[in-house]
């Protein structure tokens, strides 16, 4: 059964406790007590001395190392000084090729030359004079010439042998340079096409001669115990298999800067103490060396850097830079090993995996080959180009790194790609060891989230995806894992420090926040932290135990090492924390007691071993003395001793325990016997043990001064209360104690933490737990104990509010699956421990857990809407929970063998489950009761491991995946009847592979994609088609172990997979990635991985469970100042703010921007750019903005809304099967671009709304939507074949990159779905053979993009120098494009060169007698002509094959934003809205004459002007007939030959106020005459609507449109404003019948639709106004021809419209203000209305008089007026109707009335609390309030307030009876008249449908901004949303 947080037994429990159950009390009678002992003699003892004082440290700069004062008589070295007293010290050099033993040296050899001259650097050939040869030797060609470069004289060394031809120093090998210096500066220049070899000979601190050579000879990294080979290369640009071989022709001057320390520690674990000789071996040029414990920036210097936080190298040091060149573009710069240290690549041909890297110690090293390259390496977040920020830190790491950075390639390598598009890079595997760097293998790097700063490793390219990390660790559920007694205060007692496995956590106990240590690979077994709070030190548990010092206020690794002991378990610091103890094991067994010496570590020292020993007795517990640092304490079996260290050596003496010898002893604390008293005298040691014994000790004396024991009051199986004695009858085993001055905490294995006085007299507070607890510590403050109990539980006691507060709770074995509840925000986990616990996600406590002692739960999911999740058991039996109730609903016992996994379908109809033999149940959840519905054996592999992702149910709910029947198939069934469908033998997927593949998860993609994922056993994650199982992609070698758990994000940006203990993250979107992210934590392998049900977040389950926040989707767009061209943003990936650096634990402010796919980037220039991409990225180059004319401005999205209750915004699929089912769309995008397409010849007609892509079929009107864009669709393009439809959208608040959808025209199904641009698509263009997509990014982005359309891989990219508007391909040659922008004609010709495709480029400007305008528009006309048009009206021709224009024109006032061209026509749109055909035929003629051209022969054929701007246009071959897209949201069908414009599509072009339906008037459309008044009542804009049969011939044959229509509308009067845009529809109202709708704007119009078929039938028109509202008069009103409609103005009229005389009845003005609602009586004579400032009027709409005004909301809009007929008669009043207004200051008021008798009564007052800040898109969420249709006693109420919720009301009864939550504050609300259901809309672009009677909700998506209006047609058959301008109309199936 259900248990609660925790059960304190036994004591009533006290009010206010934080934990139910628990008690927290004085003694009782029957508590425990503590039992008098016999005083032991004290016996007399050695006294200890004081404490040895800790040395004070100084401080260093930068980069430094510590080291001693100045000698005297000693200069200290500046600008190269030499030392007059140094000299060269002899030392024996043993041979590098032999591991020779330890030399024998005198004390000179040994010792080095004092550091302090050779500070700040050293310049070596000067100080060692090596021109004169005296001490230096050079053996073969060496000679000095002088260099053109750097102006000077250099020493050349050249010859055919290296060995024979070199500069050596010291001259003698028994001689020593004794450098000390951390860095080697080489500068040099190897000579072209030759090897050179440089040979180091460094000596460590224990006296180890070790040569370390770099040579362009290597090729591959090879070690020994004395010989380091690396392998170096500069100027790479081949593929790795290649990279070894002879200098390139033009190699530059390169600063080799060497990390001595590092490569020593790194490569053989030991120190580094000095530099003993070199040998510079031909053939090279090399200007000088130079030694320095600083870490220079070479490309620094000069005093304009000295506020930079980075050391310039000094002016003797830098190589000579020009007056305005680039330091980087003439000299390179390798740092080894950098400080982004990784695993270094292999070649993709080599598909091996490596040993595990070890991090220290002997064993496999990881293989570096160091790659020079023309761009800085510092600080690399790839192993390509380190980032040339000049203000980047150059300050060397202060804790040797574990891992060296391998390749530092300026060129990307192609060897990941050498298999074609697609993830085909192998990952050799390496065990993490180091917290800071991430350890990388092929195409990997891992992020560790070390809180001070996140470094990244990448192998391959530096082309990664962004934000990286794209994971931050949020939480941890967990505690322990190696133990449960490692959990410490810190100093100001604000935050508990414990571990969870390999994390180590810090928890601030007030706020519940969580900070981290992220590094250790294993179980963390200790823990100490010192007084200070400055220094944490961990241990973790294999062998050989790895130790981590950590800076405990930033959380980075200060140093890390290997313990000598193999095993560590107890550590104690000293208070100062200059002395760090251990206590631990050796690998033979043995206690082992090391004191490290940590007083540097903060300044850049290391750890020091100042005494370690041996003993042979046991040591449970080990603490430093408080009073003296250089005194402990320990105590084990049968043991107490007291420690001290002395001389370097630690020694301790036994504590004289008399008859207490046998004990067995835990835990010990120290207590000042006198307070205050600091003396050694006067501290008292206390002693625990497991028979309950207390033992007090005289640390002075060594005896034991008083013994008390812990007893039970009574004796197993005694009736009554017994006292035992002194040796009779068991104690309470105690495990821990804890002192503060003025009580003692005991804990003990019965579950009680004790509260003692320190005399011990009597228990003060007792705290009872659920298991023993293992650990207690008191605050230092004494108000606060800690506790921590075997079972894993962590928290406190308050003792002055005798409160106990849980902190954290854990599962005592690893989590199995887990499980995420969206409504309620919960998490459902199993475990081996076999429980199930519910987790509250926002606070990560606890909620309930479900014990089973005799089956063990395997499996867990939720119910999708019902509080209720099941669960499957290793019995078979699968068992349904109510959280509510906390108890078992159903059972199901239908299984054999245990449940393997479970799911649901996302709409929580049907729940499968799997076991062990092989079944499969599927099972009917439609109700609580649910039921078994089949059982089919031998359908799931029987010997499959149990897994989370064996059962996988796609996103639509409609497909069903599993393993089986076989290990090596996967199976797809309907879900719903179980049939099969597909079966895919992953056994036969390769056919190269020597063994049986067998599919180890499944996991489908989001429903438009249509993906099924199969990880395998083989180690491949491989992508299928669910519906015909041919294989995607395939991404191999994901991990050398097969994945358990995989899924995918929403967006299909981001797969997720468990890994071994790691966890991946790919780049799922991105054909060519550039490999996963890595994120380590854990310390066991990850059995589950999931994404939160917002798509926010990452939850993984192990040891323990994460909780990762993904940044993904707080992207913004930002540019990297300063990145080299190989990382500037290409296509997959743009420039991107990275979220992680709003973190304060993530200090780093700006990412890189890497490119997405890894071909070449084109540039703008005559001819392709050789070596280089030529692309220049001048976004902060400082360079003006340039403003665009709304009349060639692309595409401006709509603002979407976004609610700060919604952190990151939803984006839901739409849904189908569902409640609804989309059925129509009204309205057409006016916002986007080339929008529309329409195929004459195929009848294909297809535009956008929002985010759908609409297909209309023109015949019927019958629409297909295709849904999937997150982001409004910017732009349309149809292929040559009408095949295939391209769609784009832009940037959604969930995404970074806009999207391109590839769809099927004859399916209708998406089949590729590419990210092409982080900005904005502007246009979409087919190639005429349709083998190309070109995609052209908007005026931010300048983005231009080839894809192969043969799998949509990106061919080639640039990034334009200039804004571009359009983009087109020549119709006479595939192989010629063109794009036209801000003052230039681009021609782009495409070569083919076998597989790759090449561009040449050619740039014209515009001439200017063209004007100064930019061009807008292009098309191509006759061959070889282009039409342009420009902003300024003009159309200008050019001759493509002359480049020149030789024609222009004035076409328009206004910018031409389309032309088209066909046979020997033009067609341009302009933004005045005028439309106009040109005869061009002539202009062929007039190119021969070149400028002597004139337009004369160019003439206009028609002209029409639209309702707004032209954004898109088809006409047919002929251009009799086309269809025009205005920015109005109106598709025109215009024919020439007639001279007309029918409207065909029609939206409002503000936002929809209000829907009500109408009756149908046929298919004649009412067209008064526009009357130009300033303010007339109404008029009757004209409207023609097709209807029926006649719609124009849209099929294989053309015609005239045969309808009626008026004369010759070809010329409209319309009403223009200055810049068009889409406004918002503002209401939609039903008329009873439902035969009709209507709909107001802001632009003035009220419009009135044919429901059946949505076309516009009448539209009412007021100029210069806005309609704000709208109601539709009831049935009962009259007649039914005589319906009327109600419209509020913004002047605050209100005017009465005859639908049946389609004429303006009545203008009234009630109001002084705006009107906000309006409403009829029911009997449909009387008219309410309400203003903005919270007026409510009546009014008679026959008369126009108002004879009653209510002033009760003063001051507040009024937002909701209701009206209903009065049914419930328990309300105490009188009248006929029941109406109720409710205002935005939360109000609602309910009045009854009858209004023929003047009669009208308040019946309820309603006032609802609201927050400080609850706003959404910037201003409070709507006060929203309705009767209840199918009771009329309720009233449901929606707004800001505390909660997010639906609040029912009864009037009868005068309370709230019910509350609905919602996931966000409520934008529009609507209840169904027939069905118990409601709609609420949402800022968040959503829809929700809630189930009143079944307590079920369902949400929708689709629109693309907020559905502020949602409304139910009478019959609740039909739903209509709006969002904005756009109108949805959903179908309410079988309800």
């Amino acid at each position: 059964m259900a248990r609660g947080s925790a059960r304190l037994a036994g004591v009533p429990r006290v009010p206010g406790s934080g934990v139910p159950g628990s008690r927290v009390g004085g003694r009782s009678a029957q508590g425990p007590r503590l039992g008098p002992e016999a005083r032991v003699p004290a016996q007399a003892g050695s006294r200890l001395p004081g404490a040895h004082p800790r040395a004070p440290g100084a401080w260093l700069p930068s980069g430094a190392r510590p080291r001693p004062a100045s000698l005297a008589g000693v200069g200290v070295a500046g600008e190269g000084a030499e030392s007059p007293g140094s000299c060269l010290v002899p030392e024996a050099r043993p041979s590098p090729a032999v591991a020779p033993a330890r030399v024998a040296e005198s004390p000179d050899a040994r010792r080095p030359l004092p550091a302090a001259w050779q500070h700040p650097f050293l310049n070596v050939f000067r100080h060692f004079r090596v021109d004169e040869w005296k001490r230096s030797a050079k053996q073969g060609d060496v000679a000095v010439v002088t260099d053109k470069t750097l102006k000077g004289a250099v020493y050349r060394i050249r010859g055919s042998v290296s060995a024979a031809n070199y500069i050596q120093l010291p001259k003698s090998s028994t001689q020593s340079l004794g450098l000390t210096g951390r860095y080697l500066y080489v500068l040099f220049r190897p000579l072209p096409s030759k090897h050179f070899v440089i040979h180091l000979d460094v000596s460590s601190k224990d006296n180890q001669v070790i040569r370390v050579s770099f040579s362009n000879l290597f090729k591959e990294f090879k070690s020994t115990a004395t010989w380091l080979q690396f392998p170096l290369v500069l100027e790479a640009r081949t593929p790795q298999r290649d990279l070894v071989g002879l200098a390139p022709s033009g190699a530059r001057w390169t600063c080799l800067q060497l990390d001595l320390q590092d490569v020593l520690l790194v490569y053989l674990n030991r120190c580094y103490g000095h530099l003993k000789s070199i040998r510079l071996c031909a053939s090279l040029l090399v200007r000088n060396l130079y030694t320095s414990d600083l870490c220079f920036e070479p490309a620094i210097s000069g005093a304009q850097w000295a506020k930079l936080p980075v050391t310039p190298m000094p002016r003797e040091m830098a190589f000579p830079v020009p007056k305005g060149e680039s330091w980087h573009d003439r000299y390179i710069h390798v740092r080894f090993p950098s400080e982004s240290l990784k695993v270094p690549s292999k070649p993709i041909e080599k598909s091996c995996s490596p040993p595990e890297a070890v991090l220290l110690g002997p064993g496999p090293q990881p293989l570096p080959c160091l790659v020079a390259s023309s761009k800085p390496v510092r600080f690399s977040v790839s192993p390509v180009v380190q980032t040339p920020s000049p203000t980047a830190s150059g300050r060397a790491p202060l804790a040797p790194r574990p891992f060296p950075e391998v390749s530092l390639s300026q060129e990307r390598s192609d060897a990941s790609n050498a298999d074609g598009p697609g993830f085909h890079s192998l990952e050799p595997w390496a065990q993490v060891e180091a917290s800071d760097v991430h350890t990388a293998a092929a195409g990997t790097h891992v992020l560790t989230h070390e809180s001070a700063e996140v470094p990244v490793a990448r192998t391959g390219s530096c082309e990664g995806f962004l934000p990286d990390p794209v994971l931050r660790l949020k939480g941890v559920i967990g505690f322990g894992g190696h133990g449960t007694r490692q959990a410490l205060w810190t100093p100001d007692g604000a935050a508990v420090v414990y571990p969870c496995h390999a994390v180590i956590v810090v928890l601030l106990v007030d706020t519940g926040e969580q900070r981290f240590f992220l590094g250790h690979t294993d179980k963390v077994s200790a823990l100490a932290l010192d007084g200070s709070s400055s220094l944490l030190a961990s241990a973790q548990a294999r062998a050989p135990s790895v130790m981590r010092l950590w800076d405990f206020q930033t959380g980075r690794c200060l140093c890390l090492f290997r313990s000598p002991m193999h095993v560590v378990c107890s550590l104690s610091f000293s208070d100062s924390g200059a002395l760090l103890c251990g206590v631990g094991k050796d690998h033979h067994g043995r206690t082992m007691v090391v004191a490290w010496g940590t007083g540097q570590v903060g300044l850049g020292g290391e750890v020091v071993v100042l005494a370690k020993a041996h003993t042979d007795f046991d040591v449970q517990a080990f603490r430093v003395t408080f009073f003296d640092e250089t005194r402990m304490a320990s105590c084990g079996q049968g043991s107490v001793r007291l420690w001290r260290l002395r001389g370097g050596a630690l020694r301790s003496c036994p504590v004289d325990l008399g008859e207490h010898h046998a004990l067995q002893f835990t835990d010990l604390a120290f207590k000042q016997a006198r307070d205050g008293c600091p003396e050694p005298s006067a501290a008292m040691l206390l002693v625990c043990s497991r028979s309950g014994h207390i033992l007090e000790i005289d640390c002075q004396r060594m005896v034991v001064r008083h013994a008390r024991r812990l007893l039970p009051t009574r004796t197993p199986g005694g009736p009554h209360p017994q006292k035992q004695t002194f040796s009779s009858g068991p104690g309470i085993a105690i495990s821990s104690l804890s002192v503060s001055p003025a009580m003692c905490a005991v804990g003990s294995e019965d579950g009680f933490l004790r509260l003692w006085p320190l005399d011990f007299s009597s228990v003060l507070l007792e705290a009872e737990h659920e298991g023993p607890v293992s650990s207690v510590c008191v605050s230092p403050d004494g108000l606060r104990v800690l506790s921590a109990t075997s079972s894993g539980h962590l928290g406190f006691l308050d003792t002055l509010s005798r409160v106990y507060h849980m902190l954290a709770r854990s599962h005592t074995a690893p989590v199995l699956a887990l499980a995420m509840e969206q409504r309620r925000g919960q998490l459902a986990t199993v475990s081996q421990d076999r429980t199930v616990r519910i987790w509250d996600l926002a606070t990560l406590q606890q909620l309930y857990d479900f014990t089973s002692s005799e089956e063990a739960p395997c499996a867990v999911t939720f119910h999708p809407t019902r509080p209720t999740f099941f669960c499957g058991f290793s019995s078979g039996a699968v068992r349904s929970f109510s959280l509510e109730a906390a108890e078992v609903l159903v059972e199901h016992t239908c299984h054999r063998g245990a449940v393997t996994s479970l799911t649901a379908t996302p709409d929580g109809r049907l729940l499968f489950s799997s076991c062990s033999q092989g079944s499969l149940a599927q099972y009917s959840c439609a109700d609580p009761q649910w039921h078994v519905l089949r059982v089919a054996a031998d359908m799931v592999c029987p010997d499959a491991p149990a897994s989370p992702s064996a059962l996988a149910v796609s996103r639509d709910g409609r497909l069903l995946a599993f393993v089986g029947p076989s290990r090596c198939t996967v199976t797809v069934m309907g879900s719903a009847s179980l049939d099969e469908l597909l079966r895919v033998d992953i056994g036969t997927l390769d056919l190269a592979s020597s063994r049986l593949d067998s599919a180890m998860a499944v996991c489908f993609g989001p429903a438009a994609l249509g993906h099924l994922l199969v990880s395998t056993s083989s180690n491949r994650v491989v992508v299928l088609d669910a519906v015909s199982g041919r294989i995607i992609r395939e991404l191999p070698g994901v991990h050398p172990e097969p994945c358990p758990s995989l899924t995918l994000s929403e967006d299909a940006r981001f797969l997720l997979i468990a890994a071994g203990r790691t966890i991946k993250v790919w780049d799922y979107a991105t054909q060519a990635s550039p490999g996963p992210q890595v994120y380590i934590g854990h310390s066991e392998p990850v059995q589950a991985v999931a994404f939160s049900p917002d798509q926010q977040q990452v939850l993984s389950a192990g040891d323990a469970v994460f909780l990762w926040d993904v940044l993904a989707a707080t992207e913004s767009d930002q540019s990297f100042p300063g990145a080299p061209p190989a990382c500037k943003t290409g296509l997959g990936a743009g420039p991107l703010e990275d979220a992680a650096s709003r973190a304060s634990e993530l200090p780093r402010q700006q990412v890189p921007k890497p490119s997405q796919a890894s071909p070449p980037r084109l540039g703008v220039c005559a001819r392709p750019p050789e070596g280089g991409d030529g692309a220049r990225d001048t976004r902060n180059s400082g360079a003006p903005r340039t403003t665009y004319l709304a009349s060639c401005k692309a595409f401006t999205p709509a603002r979407v809304s976004c609610s700060p209750h919604s952190a990151k915004g939803t984006c839901l699929p739409p849904a189908s099967g569902g409640w609804l089912r989309l059925k129509a769309v009204v309205g057409y995008s006016g916002n986007g671009r080339a929008n529309m397409v329409w195929r004459p010849d195929t009848g294909f007609f297809a535009y956008t709304c929002g985010r759908l892509v609409v297909v209309e079929d023109l015949h019927s009107g019958a629409q297909q939507h295709w849904s999937g864009h997150s982001a409004e669709i910017s732009t349309l393009a149809l292929s040559h074949s009408a095949q295939v439809l391209a769609s784009a959208s832009g940037r959604s608040s969930t995404t970074a990159h806009c999207q391109i959808r590839v769809w099927d025209v004859s399916g209708g199904l998406c089949q590729h779905l590419i990210f092409p641009h982080s900005t904005t698509v502007l246009a979409l263009a087919f190639s005429p053979d349709d083998r190309l997509l070109v995609t052209l990014g908007d005026h931010d982005g300048r983005t231009l993009a080839l894809w192969g359309t043969a799998t949509y891989d990106l061919v080639s990219s640039t990034r334009l120098p200039e804004p571009v508007h359009g983009v087109a391909f020549n119709p006479w040659d595939a192989g010629e494009l063109t794009c036209v922008g801000q003052g230039t004609v681009t021609f782009w010709l495409l070569q083919l060169r076998g597989a790759d495709i090449s561009l040449q480029v050619r740039r014209e400007p515009v001439p200017e007698a063209v004007g100064a305008g930019e061009l807008t528009s292009l098309c191509y006309g006759a061959p070889p002509l282009l039409y342009c048009g420009t902003s300024s009206g003009q159309v200008c021709v050019w001759d493509t094959r002359a480049g020149r224009c030789f024609l222009s024109w004035e076409a328009d006032d206004g910018g031409i934003g389309l032309l088209l061209f066909s046979g020997s026509r033009l067609v341009s749109g302009s933004s005045t809205g005028r439309l106009c055909l040109w005869a061009v035929g002539a202009v062929s003629e007039l190119r021969c004459k070149g400028s002597g051209a004139r337009s004369s022969s160019v003439f206009m054929e028609h002209e029409l002007v639209l309702d707004g701007a032209v954004v898109s246009a088809s006409f047919d071959d002929s251009v009799d007939m086309g269809v025009v897209g205005t920015t109005a949201g109106t598709l025109w069908f215009v024919s020439w030959a007639e001279g007309t414009s029918t409207r065909l599509i029609s939206g409002h072009r503000s936002k929809v106020r209000d829907f009500q339906p109408g009756r149908r008037r046929g298919s004649r459309t009412w067209c008064p005459p526009c009357l130009p008044a300033p303010s007339p009542p109404a008029q009757m804009i004209p409207s023609p609507a097709v209807t029926g049969s006649q719609r124009p011939p849209w099929g294989s044959q053309r015609g005239s449109l045969g309808c009626a229509r008026p004369s010759k509308p070809s010329r409209l009067c319309l009403h223009q404003r200055a810049a068009w845009q889409a406004l918002q529809v503002n209401e939609v109202v039903f008329s009873p019948g439902e035969s009709h709708c209507a709909t107001c704007s802001e632009d003035g119009s009220v419009r009135v639709w044919a429901l059946a078929s949505m076309e516009l039938v009448i539209q009412f028109q007021v100029l210069n106004q806005s309609c704000l509202c709208l109601a539709w008069s009831p049935p009962c009103c009259g007649r039914p021809e005589q319906q009327r409609l109600a419209a509020g103005y913004g002047d605050g009229s209100l005017r009465i419209f005859s639908i049946s005389r389609t004429a303006m009845e009545l203008k009234m003005h009630p109001h002084p203000v705006a009107l906000t609602s309006v409403a009829f009586s029911t009997d449909g004579q009387t008219v309410l209305s309400g203003d903005k400032d919270g007026l409510v009027a009546v009014s008679h709409p026959r008369t126009g008089t108002t004879f009653r005004v209510l002033s009760d909301h003063q001051g507040a809009p009024i937002s909701t007026i209701c009206v209903t007929c009065k049914e419930c008669e328990d309300l105490g009043v009188e009248g006929t109707d029941l109406w109720l207004a409710a205002s935005g200051d939360q109000r609602v008021s309910v009045w009854a009335s009858d209004w023929l008798r003047n009669r009208c009564e308040l019946v309820d007052w309603l006032s609802f609390p609201m927050p400080a800040t609850t706003e959404t898109q910037g201003h409070l969420p709507p006060s929203l309030a309705a009767f209840c249709p199918w009771d009329g006693a309720l009233l449901m109420y929606v707004g800001p307030g505390v909660y997010k919720e639906v609040i029912i009301y009864n009037l009868c009864q005068k309370q709230v009876v019910e509350k609905i939550p919602l996931p966000f504050f409520a934008m529009s609300l609507s209840l169904s008249p027939g069905t118990h259901l409601l709609a609420v809309g949402f800022a968040e672009c959503m829809l929700r449908l809630v189930d009143c009677a079944m307590g079920t909700a369902q949400d929708f998506a689709g629109h693309d901004n907020a559905v502020h209006l949602c409304r139910f047609t009478p019959s609740a058959r039909l739903l209509f949303t709006a969002a904005r301008n756009e109108i949805l109309v959903w179908e309410v199936p079988g309800r």
